[in-house]
């Protein structure tokens, strides 16, 4: 059996395929229910209901979705050049230690400067972290999946070193955190009395701006002929390794920007469990949204759902939040099936 591409894919494929996909998914998901001694059908409206189903949970919906937008973009971004950028975690971590260690240095100058300044010093912290496997993998030849993996690591025990040694908060009763930001170096409510905050904006506002580089400039090009085929980029004239170093510093400089999005936005102060895992699930955001900008919005705003729906589900029905973990992953895996079956049919010799 080998793979046969498609020349001009029909309507079926493009559309039936991914929505075939997700109908997978919510089988999954209800035959789990069923597992669970629940009713399916009423499991997964209380999940729907859970992520949409009033003002405050799609509102609750999206500021989950907002560090997931930022992550989603990075993958996204650092994928569509072949750079596998596993490290969206660091980055984030990274960024969220720039954000407190410039908010908290008393600098003296109006919010309306310093957090401009704290965006801006996540983004180089992220950039710079990621754009050392870039340069390993471009001039040394080392694999950035290792690197990128291992430096969520070290990135985390650093962080650990940080809230424990140098930016321990001397108010925090022993409790392992950084000082906590002042209140007008906060990110402010897009609504008043509720948790969702600009960052939310800013992540959709970067997403068209993605979008934009990759489809009206000629960085965009570059990142895209390299990553289908770097040998005849190279052999068109297109510089290879400066792409891939400036597609890390965008994709570290936007996956710390959910670390600035977390700690101003909603957190305050730094800690070892800022990120339960959102770099990581951003690989999924952005392999359900096919790579691109916009649909990352979409795809992290669903994943954003599954997992505040599955959490009012396990308290109504009493059913296991973990359904939510097993139901993206079974996203994940028909998704990526789908998105090569619209490419590529499957021959027999």
């Amino acid at each position: 059996m080998r793979l046969e591409p498609i020349a001009a894919p029909s309507l079926w494929r493009l559309a039936g395929l991914p929505a075939a996909a997700l109908a997978a998914t919510v089988l999954a998901g209800s035959l789990l229910a069923l597992i669970a001694g629940a009713d399916p059908l009423a499991t997964l409206g209380l999940v729907v209901k859970g992520a949409v189903g009033s003002r405050f949970a799609l509102l609750e919906t999206l500021n989950r979705a907002t560090p997931l937008i930022f992550t989603g973009l990075a993958v996204a971004v650092a994928f569509r050049a072949r750079l596998w950028n596993i490290g969206a975690e660091a980055q984030l971590y990274l960024g969220a230690v720039a954000t407190v260690a410039i908010g908290t240095a008393g600098l003296g100058l109006p919010a309306a400067v310093v957090l401009p300044m704290m965006a801006g010093g996540a983004v180089i912290a992220g950039a710079l972290a990621l754009l050392v496997p870039a340069l390993l993998k471009t001039r040394m030849g080392v694999d950035e999946v290792v690197t990128t993996l291992l430096f969520n690591f070290i990135a985390i025990l650093f962080v650990s070193y940080l809230i424990e040694g140098p930016m321990k908060d001397p108010m925090g009763m022993g409790w392992p955190k950084s000082e906590r930001l002042p209140d007008p170096l906060r990110l402010p409510r897009m609504i008043e009395g509720v948790r969702l905050h600009w960052g939310f904006g800013l992540a959709v506002v970067l997403a068209v701006g993605v979008w934009i580089v990759q489809t009206r400039t000629t960085l965009g090009l570059a990142m895209r002929a390299v990553g289908e085929n770097a040998r005849a980029a190279a052999f068109a004239g297109i510089p290879v390794n400066r792409v891939i170093a400036q597609t890390a510093l965008i994709s570290g400089g936007l996956a710390a920007l959910a670390g600035f999005s977390e700690v101003a936005g909603l957190k305050g102060a730094l800690t070892r469990d800022l990120s339960p895992g959102f770099g990581y699930t951003g690989i999924i955001v952005a392999m359900l949204a096919a790579l691109h900008p916009l649909g990352v919005v979409v795809a992290g705003i669903f994943v954003a759902g599954v997992f505040v729906g599955a959490d009012s589900m396990s308290r109504a029905a009493d059913v296991p939040s973990y359904i939510a973990d097993i139901m993206l992953a079974t996203a994940l895996l028909t998704m990526v099936l789908a998105l090569m079956l619209t490419r590529y049919r499957i021959r027999r010799d």
